[in-house]
């Protein structure tokens, strides 16, 4: 479920061109997606990060995380659903989603600490993907 999603419809929709039936749509399914992710949660579904950047801009998907966090999961289990649940769900458990020797090890850092206030992902300041650095601040 792309629970930040809805959010972004709502705040930015109109502005950003979707349709003013799209728009009401997510005001009537919106409540409802965010109750199910919750119970879904509750109910021990593994989850799997999620990103409908084709809504939204590319480089807000980390607002997904924190939105996971809001309704109800920890900020251990958003990461562990952006690594290695999804590694998991894509059959790649050991090649993506872990930094260990022979993992394509893509590595991100940011100015504190995920697992106290996951929002900080939305900041990142490094970014190395198969070894070359994309983005050093």
């Amino acid at each position: 479920m792309f629970i930040y999603v809805t959010e972004f419809i709502l705040g930015e929709g109109e502005a950003a061109g979707i349709l003013p039936e799209s728009l009401e749509k997510e005001r009537v399914v919106g409540q409802t997606q965010r109750d199910n992710f919750r119970a879904a949660h509750r109910a021990g579904v593994k989850m799997v990060f999620g990103t409908d950047a084709g809504v939204y801009p590319h480089g807000d998907n980390a607002k997904q995380q924190s939105r996971m966090v809001q309704f109800g999961m920890t900020s251990v289990e958003a990461l562990q659903a952006a690594t290695i649940n999804s590694a998991e769900a894509l059959g790649q458990a050991g090649a993506v989603g872990v930094i260990a020797p022979g993992a394509s090890a893509d590595i991100i850092a940011v100015a504190g600490n995920p697992l106290a206030d996951v929002a900080v992902l939305e900041d990142v300041s490094f970014v190395m993907k198969a070894g070359e650095v994309y983005k050093s601040e």
